[in-house]
């Protein structure tokens, strides 16, 4: 039997994710799915990624931006406000960036199925929509 997960984002670690944006890991469920919060400042754009072996499901809680995707021909920039859901799914493309004048951080909770392995070769390289401002 899982035992029960409770956690706050305030007591997550930071941790920086492959595309440059800020990962507060927060619980994980028996290989499953694992769920975080991403941050990203204003103005602030990451680099574009694609995954080996995992996909996502995003729900933007705060700021705004926007995300970029691509998948063979088809390509979209769509708009993030609170309230958007979005998928990434495997093999994708994608890359997304925070408005300059929002009046907080871009804020996304998302699930990671299966969890994020921790491999340096799960986020592969890809071509992005934007240049990138993260280190």
């Amino acid at each position: 039997m899982q035992p029960f997960g409770t956690t706050d984002v305030g007591e997550a670690p930071v941790v920086v994710a492959p595309d440059g944006a800020a990962v507060f890991p927060l619980l994980d469920m028996a290989g499953r799915g694992s769920l975080a919060v991403f941050e990203l400042a204003p103005g602030d754009v990451t680099r574009a990624v694609s995954h080996a072996t995992v996909q996502e499901l995003w729900f933007v809680t705060g700021g705004r931006g926007e995300l970029w995707r691509r998948q063979g021909d088809r390509e979209e920039t769509v708009p993030l406000v609170p309230g958007t859901a979005a998928s990434i799914p495997l093999g994708t493309a994608f890359q997304f960036r925070a408005d300059e004048d929002a009046e907080g951080p871009l804020r996304i909770a998302a699930v990671t199925m299966p969890p994020w392995p921790g491999t340096d070769s799960e986020a592969r390289p890809e071509q992005g929509q934007w240049e990138a401002t993260v280190r």
